[in-house]
């Protein structure tokens, strides 16, 4: 029976740019960072939600081709007040791919932006 979800995983192009970009803009934590032969690897959370991860992976040798936009859709990350959010993280340098939030299916504020390697990352700010 799953429980919870423990992480995702983020296929990056430069680890460093990475950590960085998750750090000081998003205000991601690392927990544990360390390598194999095949691949670097870095597990970061934020302290408020300490029970769920992005893990940062970083093959020494690609053994696959990537789609531009990663492995992954996109990654969701939960925010109190869209408007907020979007002037805290504008100021930071961050550039959102719409010029507004779109209102999703369940009434949802939404916003998409990309990460250091092209990932698709989105702004939600729950209904009610």
């Amino acid at each position: 029976m799953i429980k919870k979800i423990e992480h995702t995983a983020i296929i990056v192009k430069n680890m460093e740019e990475s950590i960085n970009y998750y750090s000081n803009i998003l205000g991601f934590k690392v927990r544990e960072r360390g390598s194999n032969e095949r691949r670097e690897m870095t597990f970061i959370y934020l302290e408020n939600n300490p029970s769920f991860e992005i893990e940062l992976i970083r093959d020494l040798e690609q053994h696959t081709k990537y789609s531009p936009k990663g492995i992954v859709n996109h990654l969701a990350f939960a925010v109190d007040n869209m408007e907020d959010s979007i002037k805290y993280f504008t100021r930071k340098g961050l550039i959102f791919i719409n010029s507004s939030p779109n209102v999703a299916i369940d009434g949802a504020k939404t916003i998409f932006f990309e990460g250091p390697n092209g990932e698709l990352l989105q702004l939600v700010e729950r209904a009610g």
